[in-house]
C-alpha cells in the first residue's frame, strides 16, 4: 500500500473520530451543561445537535421530566404532642441546571436525597404547629398547597428544583400508640355498651311495669263488668224463677223437691234418717203433697 494513501487514511481517520468527538446530542426530555476543566462554561443548552471542544471540554446531561420522589414514612410531632407517621412524595423536575450540578455534583440521586431532606424539614415544622384533627382532615389541603410554595421556593433558591407538587399517601400513627388508641377505643365502646344496656333494660322495665298496669286494670273492669253481667243475669233468673212460681207455687215446689231427692239420693250408701211425716217426703206420698 501506498504510505501517502496510509497517512491520509489515518489522518481522516483522525478527523471522523475528532469530528464526532466534538459533536453532541440532547434529547428532548434532557437538558445539558457543558464544563472546561470542571468549570462552567455553558449552561440549560437545549435539545439538539451542539458543538464542544474535545478533550478540553464535556457535556453533562440531566433528566428533564417531570420526576416523583416517593419519601419513606417518617415520625413528625404535632402541636399536641402527638407522634404521626406520615407517607409522602413529591413531584419535581430541574429547571436551573447550573444550580442544580452546584448542589449535586450533577447526581440525581443526591439531589432525591436534598430533596427528601428539604421535604422532611418542612412537613416538620408544618406539623409542629397544627393538631392531628388539622393535619388529619380539617386543613390538610390547605397545609399542603402552602408547605408546597415554600418548599419550592427553596428548592429553586438552593437546588435548581422546582416542586410541582407536595401530597401525603397516608398518615398513621406509630404501632405503640396505635395499640393504645385501639384499647381506648375499645373501652370507649364497651362503656357506651353498657349504658345502651342499661337504658334498654330500664326501659324494658318501664314498658313492662306498664304492661302489668293495663293488665291489671283490664283484668279488673272485665271483672267489674262481668259481676255486672252476672247481677243482671241473676235478677233476670230470679225475676224468671219469681214470675214462674207466681203462675203455680204448686207445680214450683215439687219440682224443687224432685231435685232434692235426686241430689240426696245420688249414691247407694247415702242414708237419711227423718219421720215419715216430714215435708222432705210429702210429694213422694201424693203428686199433690198432701
Amino acid at each position: 500500500m501506498n504510505p501517502k494513501v496510509m497517512v491520509l487514511g489515518i489522518v481522516a481517520l483522525l478527523l471522523i473520530l475528532l469530528g464526532s468527538s466534538s459533536l453532541f446530542v440532547v434529547n428532548e426530555t434532557e437538558r445539558a451543561i457543558k464544563l472546561q476543566f470542571g468549570e462552567i462554561v455553558e449552561d440549560d443548552i437545549q435539545p439538539g445537535l451542539h458543538f464542544k471542544m474535545p478533550i478540553m471540554q464535556k457535556v453533562k446531561k440531566f433528566d428533564a421530566r417531570l420526576l416523583t420522589l416517593d419519601a419513606r414514612p417518617e415520625r413528625f410531632l404535632t402541636a399536641g404532642k402527638k407522634f404521626l407517621v406520615v407517607d409522602s412524595f413529591v413531584k419535581w423536575r430541574i429547571i436551573n441546571v447550573r444550580a442544580f450540578y452546584k448542589a449535586t455534583s450533577g447526581d440525581r440521586y443526591r439531589g432525591a436525597t436534598l430533596l427528601a431532606s428539604l421535604v422532611n424539614d418542612g412537613i416538620r415544622a408544618e406539623f409542629a404547629n397544627r393538631t392531628v384533627q388539622e393535619v388529619v382532615s380539617g386543613e390538610r389541603d390547605e397545609l399542603m398547597a402552602h408547605l408546597t410554595k415554600q418548599l419550592n421556593e427553596q428548592a429553586q433558591s438552593q437546588y435548581g428544583i422546582e416542586i410541582v407538587d407536595t401530597r401525603v399517601k397516608g398518615i398513621d400513627l406509630p404501632e405503640e400508640l396505635m395499640q393504645n388508641v385501639y384499647r381506648r377505643m375499645s373501652a370507649e365502646r364497651e362503656r357506651e355498651a353498657r349504658e345502651l344496656r342499661s337504658q334498654g333494660k330500664e326501659l324494658a322495665e318501664g314498658i313492662r311495669a306498664d304492661a302489668d298496669r293495663q293488665k291489671t286494670v283490664l283484668v279488673a273492669q272485665a271483672y267489674r263488668e262481668s259481676e255486672i253481667t252476672r247481677g243482671e243475669g241473676d235478677a233476670t233468673s230470679a225475676g224468671v224463677y219469681a214470675k214462674a212460681y207466681n203462675r203455680d207455687p204448686e207445680f214450683y215446689a215439687f219440682t224443687r223437691s224432685l231435685k232434692a231427692y235426686e241430689e240426696t239420693f245420688n249414691g247407694a250408701e247415702d242414708v237419711l234418717l227423718l219421720k215419715p211425716d216430714s215435708d222432705f217426703f210429702k210429694y213422694m206420698k201424693s203428686s199433690k203433697g198432701k
